[in-house]
């Protein structure tokens, strides 16, 4: 496990042990101030990370406020690991908990976990500058930028649990970020294999072994290394801090449990844009970063070339335009989007309109076999999606308009027959 640096160590007093740690991390240089120094050694260094160490005397309000604006002004990633006693750091968008009592060890492993995310980050803005650079000549469109707002928006958390606690749990986490619910280990690990999910939060009402394969299970795949983990009863077992850097013991009241592990979340959900965003732009923009579906302009010329393929090999074609409710709120409407993506054949595509509906063509298939795949979507999307804003026990009914490709047809006749002349611009 080997750190990027500079790093700056904030705190009271000089804090040796753990500047050892991360130098013996691989991080350099690793560089401690005090606090009345911190904000003009932050600006002047502009680290990779910065650690706010508990040791020594508390900061004084005026240098926290002038640190943290500090290192909001940075374009890229930054993240803070602070103990959440200290207070005015929550403003900066890469704070990050740790506790008093931690070994250093772990906090070398967060930071680690962290760090990994910035490394997105600097890639994707790299990456997003050269593709850039090839559109001024004329040759390919450029993705647009992250979506602006708190990734939180974009976040799904998982619960699960049988306990006393399970209810007030699905409360916090449902009145801030989209919620799944599992009322088994079971269930939860199906929905973690099948759904992208920003962190899991598990409940009491689990026996030690349970939890301890799930735990053990999470640890061993590569998928959920970073994945933030909430758990309510204290760990079963002892796991090494790098295998899950972001494994959270929580106690107390469930909102004030939550509000604690959403930082972690936070981060999650900026690293799912951020994959979604080198997507978009491994495919030369021609996909959209927030739903992984095709860009309208991208989905309309694909639909151009198979048609006119279509018609000159006479084989089939058919488009289908799954519909949602008008009620339906912009989370729910991306992750069915998200979901689509995930369930298309290789040979098929898509995209979401402007009213929140999806449009899939399926290359080589005939209306009666397209009628079956879209029938098996929909009864995915209505298991599995995440309900609307404020009515979690709500199951959405995607209404599915069907079209198979006329020798006449042209590709605005096609898509008249499924609803609208053409998609409007995404909302």
């Amino acid at each position: 496990m080997s750190l990027q640096g500079p790093i700056v160590v904030v705190a009271g007093e000089v804090d040796t042990a753990l500047v050892r740690a991360l130098e013996s991390a691989g991080a350099s240089p690793v560089i401690g101030a005090p606090w009345h120094k911190a904000p003009a050694v932050v600006r002047r260094i502009v680290p990779s990370a910065v650690v706010v160490s508990p040791t020594g005397p508390a900061a004084e309000p005026c240098m926290i406020d002038e640190t943290v604006q500090t290192i909001a002004e940075f374009p890229l990633y930054t993240p803070v690991l602070v103990h959440p006693g200290i207070d005015g750091l929550a403003a900066v968008a890469g704070v990050l908990p740790f506790a008093a009592d931690w070994s250093n060890r772990r906090v070398v492993a967060r930071l680690a976990s962290a760090l990994r995310v910035r490394t997105l980050h600097a890639t994707v803005i790299r990456r997003a500058s050269a593709l850039a650079a090839t559109q001024a000549d004329g040759k390919d469109n450029a993705p647009s930028d992250l979506p602006a707002g708190d990734p939180l928006d974009d976040a799904t958390v998982l619960v699960t649990g049988r306990g006393r606690s399970y209810p007030g749990l699905t409360v916090a986490v449902g009145e801030r970020v989209g919620l799944i619910g599992a009322l088994s280990i079971e269930n939860a690990a199906r929905y973690l294999n099948a759904r992208d999910v920003d962190g899991i939060v598990i409940g009491e009402g689990f026996g030690p072994t349970a939890l301890a394969a799930l735990l053990t299970a999470l640890s061993e795949d590569v998928r959920f290394r970073d994945l933030p983990v909430a758990l309510l009863p204290e760990p079963p077992i002892a796991l090494d801090p790098a295998c899950l850097p972001n494994l959270e013991s929580l106690a107390g009241d469930p909102a004030a449990a939550v509000t604690h592990f959403f930082p972690l979340v936070r981060q999650h959900a900026f690293e799912a844009r951020l994959k979604r965003q080198l997507a978009s732009l491994d495919a030369q923009g021609l996909i959209d970063p927030r739903t992984g579906l095709f860009t309208i302009a991208a989905f309309l010329a694909d639909l151009t070339r198979a048609m006119e393929e279509a018609q000159t090999r006479r084989t089939g074609l058919s488009l289908a335009r799954f519909s949602f409710p008008p009620t339906l709120d912009q989370r729910a409407s991306l992750d069915a989007a998200r979901l689509v993506s995930r369930m298309v054949r290789r040979v098929d595509f898509g995209c979401r309109a402007g009213d929140g509906s999806i449009l899939v063509a399926f290359s080589t298939t005939a209306l009666r076999n397209a009628h079956v795949v879209a029938r098996r979507i929909a009864s995915v999307l209505r298991h599995t999606m995440l309900a609307p804003a404020g009515d979690p026990a709500t199951q959405i009914e995607a209404s599915i308009t069907l079209a198979a490709l006329k020798a006449t047809d042209t590709v605005e006749s096609l898509l008249a027959r499924v609803s609208e002349p053409e998609p409007a611009a995404v909302a």
